[in-house]
């Protein structure tokens, strides 16, 4: 696992721990790349819309990113943003979807389909990109074409895997927000290493 100044090593081994900037939900305060706390689902992409469009009211030129997960997706509060985003032609605000077909309560399929995906968000009018969401390249791709789009605020839905590289999580929902055992944790890291 590669090192930086943002995660010590040791600090892989606090996932899901009280107190930890890797509780659960993550807190603003002990996560320096953000700048909402979450929490309640559905919120984040109306928190960030409001964030665009202080940007365009005060002729700032930032990008707002929100990221999603595809079973917090069908939260009514996001398709209130999916109609009003476009309607303040929020070009600068810049939304992904982590498209692993999971949550907590089974497979999105299972729970509330929610295909086609990509066409419903072109139907509200966003800009949309669909990429696979292991493939660094292809993110990075997705979110220089997004800079560029005039008027549309912008999906990109990044399709992937639960769990990807890790033999008993792949795919599995049962992990969906469980951590796993020091034994687990110590295998899953030694098979990512190894990917």
């Amino acid at each position: 696992m590669a090192k930086s100044g943002y995660f010590p090593e040791e600090e892989i081994y606090t996932l899901r721990k009280i107190n930890s900037r890797l509780q659960g939900h993550p807190d603003h305060i002990r996560f320096p790349f953000m700048e909402t706390s979450s929490g309640s689902l559905g919120q984040g992409l109306s928190i960030a819309q409001g964030m665009a469009l202080a940007a365009k009211l005060d002729q700032k030129k930032y990008k707002t990113y929100c990221l999603l997960g595809d079973g917090e997706i069908q939260e009514g509060q996001v398709w209130e943003t999916a109609m009003s985003a476009p309607k303040f032609q929020l070009d600068n605000l810049i939304a992904i979807i982590d498209a692993n077909k999971g949550q907590i309560d089974g497979h999105t399929r299972e729970v509330m389909d929610l295909s086609p995906l990509k066409k419903k968000w072109e139907d509200f009018n966003w800009d949309v990109q669909e990429i696979n969401g292991h493939d660094l390249g292809e993110i990075l791709t997705a979110l220089d074409k997004a800079k560029l789009e005039q008027k549309k605020p912008h999906m990109i839905i990044a399709n992937t895997i639960k769990g990807k590289g890790v033999s008993f999580m792949e795919d599995n929902i049962e992990w969906h927000g469980v951590a796993p055992t020091p034994e687990q944790r110590d295998k899953a890291i030694e098979e990512l290493r190894k990917s």
